[in-house]
């Protein structure tokens, strides 16, 4: 059950396997179906998942009343409110299920826990902070740097798995566009 995770921890070589074996305890698996919300704006977030399976969303509801969504999340990826697990304060954010699947979650208290275990831990979570911070900032610049056609060729060279498993519309809002824009990029580009 936690074979990915194993995997994951293991192949970022940080870790000893006594440290992923004391790691992986702290992690208890749970079930999600498609259209279950996680996490709802309002909230304070107290856990961060490793996706086990299945494809969840990050959105928020702007100032037009319309979800946004800004994260997608598939197999192997962590997800979280970030921001409102790290400060405990309530998240602007809703975590939303594309698919049914299962999460890995630490919850932040044991996630502390195990950070203050070793140096090793303590390397690993600076790691996927970094790589989460990269992550936002190379999407944010291309929302605001690059036309809705490069970012969509992008999105098709990169994350193939977005194209074929995301719902369009949750796919245009992700790009920042529309649906029909959306559709209108798909045949010039098909």
């Amino acid at each position: 059950m936690k074979d990915n995770l194993r995997n994951m921890l293991k192949s970022v070589n940080i870790l000893t396997d006594s440290e992923i074996a004391n790691g992986l305890k702290y992690f208890e698996p749970i079930s999600f179906e498609k259209g279950d919300i996680l996490i709802e704006a309002g909230k304070v977030c107290d856990w961060m998942a490793f996706v086990n399976s299945g494809i969840l969303r990050n959105f928020y509801i702007s100032s037009k009343d319309e979800e946004v969504t800004y994260c997608l999340a598939f197999q192997s990826n962590i997800i979280s409110a970030f921001s409102s697990f790290m400060t405990q304060k309530t998240t602007f954010e809703n975590i939303h299920a594309l698919t049914n699947g299962e999460l890995l979650i630490i919850k932040r208290k044991e996630y502390y826990e195990l950070m203050n275990s070793s140096e090793n831990w303590l390397k690993f979570s600076r790691l996927v902070a970094e790589e989460s911070y990269i992550e936002m900032e190379n999407r944010l610049l291309a929302l605001q740097m690059e036309s809705a056609k490069k970012r969509y060729n992008d999105l098709i060279i990169n994350n193939p798995e977005f194209i074929q498993q995301v719902p369009l519309k949750y796919l245009a809002s992700y790009l920042g566009i529309t649906q029909r824009h959306l559709s209108r990029l798909r045949r010039n580009i098909s």
